[in-house]
């Protein structure tokens, strides 16, 4: 069974009861609000954060007849590895099969997806490689694709300072770091990520509730170390990794955001994915925006989100 995860009720009260669905290797935890036959829509967090990135996102979407569905991640709050000895993997390729599998579970053949970081890389692999589960995408920082084959080669030094925590969590002083004290180190990202947004204690408490889960560390390391080639991959993913790493184009309709003021994403560096977007495609830049942006400018996300259901 999976282990108590308590709810804060004012949580609910923005996103929605939480609901658990069987989902691939997952037994997925998440919230949902709005109509039943509303236009479905999916929120999907990064790292390190969760659900409450959409907590002021989710009921202007709800208000405007859609149905929200907002998960944890593998390795977040109280969702859990249905099978105790499946890979604590954080690959892409697993969390686009996670998305896909939730779409199954939850009986959508199709939705809107929009997400950052993770999440939205979750979004873009849907949309990339099963088109027909995607009505629409939004995605944060533009074709948020690994390109495993070429992680070897180095960016410029003004953006692999920004990348001091992958580099981390290479080593096992990064795995026991992040381990004996994850709450201060996913604190200092946050501040690094979005330097113009004055989060409060409250407000990263909520949030860091969801690294206790047991998976955490695990699936965290994996992911850093896999996308440099350094860790081996879930073999049941092999397939899906392989046509990833042809950097299949998107072809739904899309709209891209970058905050101008990222603190890990080089701002502007999106300019170059657009050739990846083979259908409708809109680029914005959200004006005092850090990385978590829909937390930060959750209008600016709604709208996004709004302006494809129109479109569509």
């Amino acid at each position: 069974m999976p282990s108590p995860f308590a709810i804060d009720p004012a949580t609910e009260a923005a996103l929605g009861s939480l609901r658990r669905v069987r989902a691939g290797v997952l037994d997925v935890a998440f919230h949902e609000s709005g109509p039943a036959d509303g236009t479905p829509v999916l929120l999907l967090h990064g790292f390190p954060y969760d659900v409450h990135a959409y907590a002021e996102v989710a009921p202007r979407l709800a208000a405007q007849g859609c149905r929200v569905v907002v998960p944890y991640l593998r390795g977040y709050g109280p969702t859990r590895f249905a099978d105790a000895a499946a890979p604590r993997s954080g690959e892409q390729a697993a969390l686009g099969d996670d998305l896909r599998a939730l779409l199954d579970a939850l009986a959508l053949p199709r939705a809107l997806l929009a997400g950052y970081d993770w999440g939205g890389r979750a979004c873009c692999i849907v949309a990339a490689l099963w088109p027909e589960r995607c009505a629409g995408l939004v995605s944060v920082n533009g074709y948020n694709f690994q390109h495993i084959a070429s992680a070897q080669r180095p960016a410029a030094p003004e953006n692999e300072w920004r990348l001091w925590y992958q580099y981390y969590f290479h080593s096992e002083r990064g795995r026991a770091g992040l381990a004996q004290d994850r709450a201060a180190l996913c604190r200092l990202l946050w501040k690094l990520w979005s330097p113009t947004w004055a989060f409060d204690d409250a407000t990263f408490a909520r949030t860091a509730r969801a690294f206790d889960n047991p998976d955490f560390v695990d699936v965290v390391i994996h992911s850093y170390r896999h996308r440099f080639g350094l860790a081996a991959g879930d073999p049941r993913l092999a397939g899906i990794e392989a046509r990833l790493a042809q950097q299949p184009p998107i072809g739904v309709a899309a709209i891209t955001l970058d905050g101008a003021a990222d603190g890990v994403m080089a701002v502007g560096g999106t300019a170059a994915h657009a050739h990846h977007f083979t259908g409708a495609h809109e680029h914005r830049v959200v004006p005092g925006a850090g990385h978590n942006l829909p937390q930060e400018r959750p209008q600016a996300f709604a709208d996004a989100v709004l302006a494809l259901r129109a479109a569509g």
